[in-house]
């Protein structure tokens, strides 16, 4: 078995980005970069989406720091293992709502109002999607909570933030790529991930499952 090492521990956690961006998030992102005022109202999206990601992921990854300080986090100890039971059953959670939420293929009604929002509301749309959207928050609390197992520095949460944030500027970065082509492409890109993303996202949580067990036996 390879050597666990911070650097591996950070890059296991990287395909959860991918479930923190499927759905409502990445398609809210699309809508902004195919409206009004795209570059500002993308901008403004990221941003708020940053700040939540940010505030759960290191709430959660100070709270494992303090309770594996407190009460000793070895490996293989009773709070090492229980943290990682913690993380288990989150993911079973996440895995379970991105489930029960796969027949929900057509944005809801409001989205289309985000081709003319302005700033704030994009900003506001960012901070609760990212950060407060059921299967983001879970995602947001097992990251935390397992960077923070081993003891790996808090730089390892804004790995992580860049990645999420990166996946999520993708349609603003298309927009400035193709152009004109965006109209096209990108609503093409917003119904492929309207009826696939749940795959994809079922695909990263399993693998997470598969690490956790692993890290309990």
């Amino acid at each position: 078995m390879a050597k666990e090492t911070p650097v591996r521990h950070v890059l296991s956690v990287l395909p959860l980005a991918c479930v923190m961006v499927a759905g409502p998030q990445i398609v809210s992102a699309i809508f902004l970069a195919t409206g009004r005022h795209w570059a500002r109202n993308s901008a403004a999206y990221l941003a708020g989406g940053a700040a939540s990601v940010t505030l759960v992921v290191t709430i959660m990854y100070m709270i494992t720091r303090l309770v594996g300080q407190v009460f000793g986090s070895s490996h293989h100890s009773p709070v090492h293992d229980g943290i990682n039971a913690a993380v288990l059953v989150l993911l079973l959670i996440l895995a379970v709502v991105v489930f029960r939420r796969r027949g929900k293929t057509d944005p809801p009604s409001w989205m289309g109002r985000l081709e003319s929002a302005s700033a704030r509301l994009s900003f506001t749309l960012g901070f609760v999607l990212l950060g407060f959207f059921p299967s983001d928050l879970i995602t947001s609390l097992a990251v935390g909570t397992r960077i923070g197992a081993r003891d790996n520095p808090w730089w390892h949460v804004l790995v992580f933030v860049f990645a999420v944030l990166l996946l999520l500027a993708v349609p603003v970065l298309l927009a400035i790529l193709l152009g004109k082509r965006a109209e096209v492409v990108l609503p093409r890109v917003r119904d492929w991930m309207n009826r696939k993303s749940w795959i994809v996202s079922e695909i990263v949580i399993i693998f997470f499952i598969g690490l956790t067990l692993a890290g309990l036996t």
